[in-house]
């Protein structure tokens, strides 16, 4: 299978354009979901939000990053110094890491402190990490700070995204934009 040279095919754009639109979601509510003086039925409502949420980004992830590993990028435009090029491929290697990160401390945070997933258990699927509040508590500590750093490659992404639609007027922002590609 090849990728068109104009952009990616439509299963990478929905599958990038579905997890950005949740991440964004995620971010604020998992913050959100931990202030003092939330009333309790509201918090419990964020909290099942994030950590379902979560594991339909886990899910969506492993579908991005098999699409990926079976249909290679959409090639670069010409007018790309290998320099950005070799970014680039960093920078996308870097947010996956950091989603895949994410989605398994926030996994390994809820099961090793005790906590239900309420689509999982719906599911009848077992806990995969034991009961372990030191575990939970490294887990809870690597998700906390994991947040800024994928934060901050996200701000970096949509940067250089932004620059190449606004500044630049290449063709590097309409690979992946529209979700689904014209023609």
């Amino acid at each position: 299978m090849t990728t068109s040279i104009n952009g990616y095919r439509a299963p990478a754009r929905i599958l990038h354009w579905v997890v950005a639109l949740m991440v964004i979601a995620l971010l604020p509510i998992g913050s959100i979901m931990t202030q003092q003086g939330l009333a309790r039925g509201t918090q419990d409502l964020l909290f099942i939000l994030h950590k379902n949420g979560g594991v339909i980004v886990l899910v969506l992830m492993v579908l991005r990053l098999g699409w990926r590993l079976a249909v290679p990028p959409a090639p670069m435009p010409p007018s790309v110094p290998e320099w950005q090029e070799k970014a680039s491929a960093w920078m996308h290697k870097a947010l996956y890491f950091m989603l895949f990160f994410m989605t398994l401390t926030g996994y390994i945070r809820v099961r090793a402190g005790g906590f239900p997933i309420e689509m999982l258990d719906a599911m009848g699927l077992p806990p995969l990490v034991p009961r372990n509040e030191t575990l939970a508590g490294l887990a809870k500590s690597a998700h906390f700070y994991g947040r800024f750093v994928l934060l901050a490659l996200i701000l970096v992404h949509v940067a250089a995204a932004l620059q190449h639609a606004l500044i630049k007027k290449d063709e590097v922002f309409g690979r992946i934009w529209p979700m689904i590609p014209r023609g």
